[in-house]
């Protein structure tokens, strides 16, 4: 990274048709980058890179303001309504080694909306999407992003309960990610002090992780 005082962090969004990983990709951005609407079937058939303006003096490291700028990668829902799993899965691969192949993935946010349970035959398909693009250690360098999150609050639940009362398939996967979870809301605060608590924790992951990148050839 050429300037000390900019931070550049790559993001790529997994997970099912609709779980809202578009919408979730354009709060990250500040943009409408990505279509996103809903449909009967699955809206995203490619891989589409978007990026942030930059966000001065979003945090401060060694006594220094720091400006962030976000790359997010979109991808197809996998189980896709047209699209294969082969077809979907070299599409993701070519496109993470085309735009993070030498600066590397920093994390992968697995979108799961927060008003539908995660059963084991649901999980188990965007989760073996994610372990086998980025490898053995995809553990470290992934996250849960729950959409929809102003539906546990509707419910009348605080994240801690929500997560309390989550199914087993949830939990054991957030205890092998750490507990690395993210929870969007897109009603009361504005989508912009949404965006920049996201960001956020997202940062606080990759500080954690020691700015660790994965690479991809």
């Amino acid at each position: 990274m050429a300037d000390s005082n900019k931070m550049i962090i790559n993001l790529a969004l997994f997970g099912m048709t609709q779980s809202g990983k578009s919408s979730a990709g354009n709060i990250l951005l500040g943009s409408t980058d990505f279509p996103s609407s809903f449909a009967p079937c699955s809206v995203t058939k490619d891989c589409r890179l978007g990026r942030s303006c930059q966000l001065h003096g979003f945090m401060r490291r060694g006594g220094q303001e720091i400006t962030l700028q976000v790359q997010v990668l979109d991808t197809p829902g996998y189980p896709h309504s047209r699209l294969s799993k082969k077809h979907v899965k070299t599409e993701i691969k070519e496109a993470l080694a085309h735009h993070f192949g030498q600066e590397g993935l920093h994390l992968a946010l697995l979108v799961q909306r927060a008003d539908m349970p995660l059963c084991e035959h649901e999980a188990s398909s965007p989760v073996q999407m994610i372990q086998e693009l980025l490898g053995h250690t995809w553990k470290n360098y992934t996250a849960i992003l729950f959409t929809h999150a102003e539906k546990i609050e509707e419910a009348g639940f605080s994240e801690d309960e929500y997560l309390h009362e989550a199914s087993d398939t949830l939990l054991i996967l957030l205890k092998s990610l750490q507990h690395r979870s993210i929870f969007l809301y897109r009603k009361g605060n504005s989508l912009n002090e949404q965006r920049i608590k996201v960001l956020e924790r997202i940062v606080e992951f990759i500080r954690e992780n020691c700015y660790q990148v994965l690479t991809f050839k």
